[in-house]
Parts: C-alpha cells; structure tokens; sequence
C-alpha cells in the first residue's frame, strides 16, 4: 500500500492506494498516528485508490473518527471507491464518515494572548479567569530520607480535592503499617491521585474523585500546592531542535507567573524522561546507614539509565523556584541553570492532545479514565559525562502555572 499526504484546505489529506485489510491496516493507523502527533487533527482519508477493506480496515476509520472527535478535531472519508462505498453502506457507516466535518474551530480571543520564545520553543500564555495564586506546604520532614529512618509517627493522612498538587512519598493504605511496605513516589493534580508501590510490583495504582470521594494517602514527606492557576501556556519546540527540556520549559513557566517561586502543571508529548524511583520503601532504617552512599544506593533506587517513556503523553506536576526560602529548600534540588526543582511525572500511553485552551481536570482525568499509566518517577538530571542522559524534554503540550505566595512547614 502506498500512503500520501499533503494539506488540502484546512484538513490534512490523506490518500492510501491499494487494499486496506488486516495486514495493512496496521500501515495506515501508524501512518495516521505520526500524523496527528505532527498537530495535524482535521484529517480526511481519500480512499479513491483502495479497492478492497476488510472489517480490521473499518475499524481503523472508526478508531480515527471517534479519537479526533472527543479531542475537537475532525475525520472524514472523501470519494470512496465502489467497494468501499458498498462495505460502509451495509454497515451502516457510510453516512458518518462521509458527513461534512465542521469548519475549523477559530480561538475567540477573551483574554489577550502572550507570545514568548525561549530558545528552543514557541509559547503562548492565556491567562486564566481565576489570575490565581497557590499556598505551598512542606509536609513532613525529607530528611528522614538519608537514613531511611521514617516511622510510625512521621507518616500522615493527606486528601487531594481537585484544587490540590502535591507530589513526595507516599502509599494509599490504612495508615504506616498498612503501607510500610509500599511507600512509595506519587502525584496528585486536579483530583487524580497515583503512586508507584515501592513492594517490587513495579505497577502504579491510582484514584480519582468521584462524588464524595476524595483522594487519601498516607504521607511520609511531600510539597502541597492547593489554589488556582494563574495562567495556561501552549508550547511547541522549534523545528531545529525539536524538543525542549524540562529546565527550559520551567524558566519559562516562571516568566509568565511574574514569580520566583510556582507551582507548575505540564501535560505534553514526551521526547523521553530521566528519572527515579524507589525500589524499596526508606522504612525503619538504620541511623548509621546513608541512603545516598555509593553503591548502596542502588539497593534503593531505580535510575533510567536513558530517556524513558518516549512518545509518551505525559502529566508533570512539582514546584519551581529560582530562589527558594528556608521552607521550600528542603525538598528541591539544583536544575539546569539557576533553577532549582521538585517534580514527578506520571506518562500515559500516546494520545493527541487538543490545541487551545483546555481544561485542566477534564484533560488530566481523560487519561486516567481512557489511556494507560505506564509508571511514575521524580524526574532528575543525569550530568554524567558521556554516560549521562542528560535531563526530560518535551516536544509540545500545555503548561499550567501559578505564583506561590506563601510557603509554610508543616511537619505535624
């Protein structure tokens, strides 16, 4: 099968020449996937040169219709051949797929547009109807981390309503002896809660608000951001490049917040993530013992040894600051450039990602709901000379972002 594209209007036209059964149908979705994570989301199939389509070959269409549908874009069929008219016609489909695709939805511009290039990316910064501003607790006390010395009285029962972020160590669980086996790295954004059990099953878990439900976990340490979005930012990484790094991205996310320190929500295309996470929870431990000793503390953590999750969707959720207090200091590390940082990624199997302003719960819970979380890790620059793996870059995607105006302790 030959596959051909070009824009035609304001669709991507797309035209595949021969038969569109079980063993090309494959061809066609990865063709149409690369596609869409080009930004294209109008695309029309002409299927003029497909003489044959099996019922594999009707599920891609319908695949492709239903996935550009939910996102806003559009999916249409152009000129089908007689087979193929006579194939769709008898199931019944002949007419959706055919049906006049919505002109192109055109951004209204309610709140002004803020243009800003950083060296490897476009941006453009809306801000938010709320123009907030978050309030960042410290929870417990990180360095119990160096001797794996958390206990019984250092762990904490933390809810996640949807106007929280929060991100350390943590188990969902009954209280310390329930998880102590299973502390482990989580993340929580507008109401979705995941963590990544440190019991060897390698298989992260997760919860979402649901009426009356809120998201619990017991808490060993952690950053909890709870407040509103100030504004929303789109990216894109500039062609010659192609990807941004996570470093970059952030110093731009503190430019349009106006603030040394924010909390910052990333949902983007991942072109790979550095990262860590725990093997084993840092429970009981002995106070003579250091958990970032070489080489014992590869009994302790995993490091991906290169860029992970690449192609990913993923969700990034932590606090950055250019200059952190006594509070926050703790609890961030150095980045690239005068930046420091604490973040945790949660990536999800590929999925376009809508252009615009979208909203933060719906897009967040669309991926727990409908794609697959492949993992969590705190993310981490890898400096090694000629081995290291650098730092997590992007391609493009959303970014939310809010000044911190009060950071406090709270180590109960």
């Amino acid at each position: 099968m030959e596959i051909t594209s070009q824009p035609v209007d304001d669709f991507m036209e797309v035209s595949p020449k021969g038969r569109l059964d079980g063993y090309w149908a494959d061809h066609l979705s990865a063709a149409l996937e690369e596609i869409m994570r080009q930004g294209h989301h109008r695309i029309r199939l002409n299927l003029r040169d497909v003489a044959y389509i099996s019922s594999m070959g009707v599920r891609v269409l319908v695949r492709f219709y239903q996935k550009l549908d939910a996102m806003e874009g559009a999916f249409a069929i152009s000129e089908p051949s007689p087979f193929v008219t006579k194939t769709l016609d008898m199931m019944g489909l002949l007419k959706t797929l055919m049906s006049d695709a919505p002109p192109a939805k055109q951004e209204t511009a309610v709140n002004p547009v803020r243009r800003l290039d950083s060296e490897n990316a476009k941006f453009e910064a809306f801000p938010l109807p709320s123009s907030g501003r978050m309030q960042c607790r410290v929870v417990g006390d990180a360095g119990l981390l160096a001797n794996c010395g958390f206990r019984d009285n250092d762990c904490r029962a933390q809810l996640f309503p949807e106007s929280s972020v929060a991100v350390g160590l943590g188990a969902f669980g009954a209280g310390f002896a329930d998880c102590k086996d299973r502390f482990g790295e989580f993340l929580a954004v507008a109401g979705a809660a995941a963590c990544l059990p440190s019991d060897g099953s390698n298989v992260p878990d997760y919860v979402l608000s649901q009426g009356a439900l809120v998201p619990e976990m017991q808490v060993l340490y952690g950053l909890v951001c709870e407040g509103s979005f100030s504004s929303l930012a789109r990216f894109d990484a500039k062609p010659a490049m192609g990807v941004i790094g996570l470093s970059e991205l952030l110093r731009t996310a503190l430019e349009i917040a106006g603030a040394d320190s924010a909390c910052v929500v990333i949902v983007a295309e991942s072109a790979g993530l550095v990262g860590a996470s725990l093997r084993k929870p840092p429970v009981n431990g002995d106070k003579s013992a250091s958990f970032f000793s070489h080489p014992g503390i590869r009994n302790w953590l995993s490091f991906t040894t290169e860029r992970a999750h690449t192609r990913a969707l993923a969700v990034v959720a932590g606090v950055a600051s250019k200059a952190p207090d006594a509070i926050l200091q703790p609890l961030v590390r150095p980045m690239q450039g005068p930046l420091w940082g604490h973040f945790h990624a949660a990536p999800f199997s590929y999925r376009p990602l809508q252009r615009g302003m979208i909203d933060l719960t719906k897009t967040v819970r669309s991926l727990f709901e409908g794609e697959t979380l492949l993992g969590l890790m705190h993310l981490i620059g890898d400096d090694r000379e000629l081995s290291g793996a650098s730092e997590s870059e992007f391609v493009r995607g959303a970014c939310w972002v809010s000044p911190i105006a009060d950071a406090k302790g709270d180590r109960g």
